[in-house]
């Protein structure tokens, strides 16, 4: 089977980066989001990605130019019909990935192949509430995806074989490399970086340092680019409590549970940097810690 269009369903931060990468590739992009209201804003963001790419030498103009092009956004979910191959990167909800999956089933092609960017949820659980279980599994992109090399790639119980080999095939033609999982809760890359995280909001819950010297700790003294509370105000506080709290009820091990501080940033609507503030205060400029 040969991939030709692909459907991204949330045009989000990480929706928006997984379709500029499949359209830089040569693929026909079309993008689906539930608030229709962002369609304008969406496209807008994604021809100042690619304009800031040809600033920065990353990419020619010509390309930049054909690769906009390619990205198309749908309104209803409908005009995905025609893709070989869906990436679901929608909020880190269960119930609100099966409802899509769902929506999906009575218009896609027998063939298609169905994915989902989740960083922590069961492929396995996902797969069995569609009606293509050996098509379905994870793809799982780094943020910022434009950026990040790996993608982690999760088979399901039920994935067969030929849809491993094709899904692999086209993260070779996106020029990423690709790390295999098992279906475990977090898969490997946030079964090891959350946890840090979550410690080092700890840290800072108990007092055993501020939110300056957390992080200057972890760049200069273990050489990270960021440190974990910055990092974790990148990805999103309320996407690292979704991830914890699959870790602690799918492990079942206390070392996982959610800090009470971080519960807390999450419930004060302190998100991190998407709200302009969480660990840090980012309507100053330098962004300001906020303990």
């Amino acid at each position: 089977m040969k991939i030709e269009t692909v459907g991204v369903i949330g045009m989000g931060q990480m929706g928006k980066g997984i379709a500029e990468v499949f359209a830089t590739a040569g693929y026909h992009v079309i993008g689906h989001d539930s608030d229709r209201s962002s369609r304008s804003s969406v496209l807008q963001a994604i021809r100042y990605d690619f304009d800031r790419l040809v600033e920065k030498k990353r990419v020619d103009a010509s390309t930049a130019d054909k690769a906009s092009k390619r990205i198309t956004l749908a309104n209803e979910i409908f005009e995905l019909k025609s893709c070989d191959l869906i990436v679901e990167a929608a909020t880190e909800d269960e119930d609100t990935k099966k409802e899509i999956f769902s929506s999906l089933e009575p218009i896609l092609k027998d063939e298609t192949i169905l994915t989902t960017n989740t960083s922590s949820i069961s492929i396995t659980r996902l797969a069995a509430a569609t009606n293509r279980p050996s098509k379905f599994m994870g793809l799982h992109f780094m943020n910022p995806v434009g950026l990040m090399k790996l993608v982690e790639l999760v088979r399901g119980i039920a994935t067969n074989d030929e849809t491993f080999d094709i899904v692999k095939d086209v993260v070779f033609r996106l020029g990423k490399t690709y790390s295999v999982s098992q279906d475990f809760p977090a898969f490997i890359v946030n079964r090891i970086l959350m946890p840090m995280i979550n410690e080092a909001i700890y840290c800072l819950y108990e007092g055993v340092g501020n939110v300056h010297n957390i992080d200057m700790s972890m760049k200069l003294g273990a050489n990270h680019r960021m440190g974990p509370l910055e990092l974790a105000d990148f990805i999103g506080l309320d996407t690292c409590l979704s991830i914890m709290n699959v870790l602690h009820e799918g492990l079942g091990d206390t070392k996982y549970r959610p800090c009470p501080l971080l519960v807390k940033y999450v419930e004060a609507g302190w998100l991190g940097l998407k709200t302009k503030k969480g660990f840090y205060d980012y309507s100053t400029t330098p962004p300001e810690p906020t303990r």
